[in-house]
């Protein structure tokens, strides 16, 4: 992966919202979501970009998060590893969608495993 991945950690869903919006307006970034945590009522919003602009948006994300219930915690990964890649990319993510391309390819294929089990 080329671009920047950012990742805050917001206590409470409307902490989140407000975080993720301040996230999106101040640099030019994509985001790829939220994900609802285990526990504390806490939300990990999930960025991408380039470094700087990452770095932007986390920091008007961590101080968007002070008016609410607060910030737990932001990290910005330059370039992370693709070993990564379904932790950042997953159905757990709230406005993440998966390619229908990906999803039937990926059924085709199970399916086609299932024909020759049977056989």
């Amino acid at each position: 992966m080329v671009q920047a991945l950012g990742i805050i950690e917001a206590i409470g869903m409307a902490t989140a919202i407000e975080a993720a919006d301040a996230a999106c307006k101040s640099a030019n970034v994509t985001l790829l979501g939220m994900e609802p945590c285990r526990g504390d009522g806490m939300y990990t919003i999930k960025i991408l970009g380039d470094v700087g602009a990452v770095k932007a948006a986390c920091q008007a994300a961590e101080a968007a998060c002070s008016k609410g219930r607060g910030c737990f915690s932001a990290k910005v990964i330059a370039r992370p590893s693709d070993g990564i890649l379904p932790m950042i990319f997953n159905e757990n993510t709230v406005g993440y969608q998966v390619d229908e391309d990906e999803s039937s390819e990926d059924e085709e294929s199970a399916n086609s495993e299932t024909d020759h089990e049977v056989e």
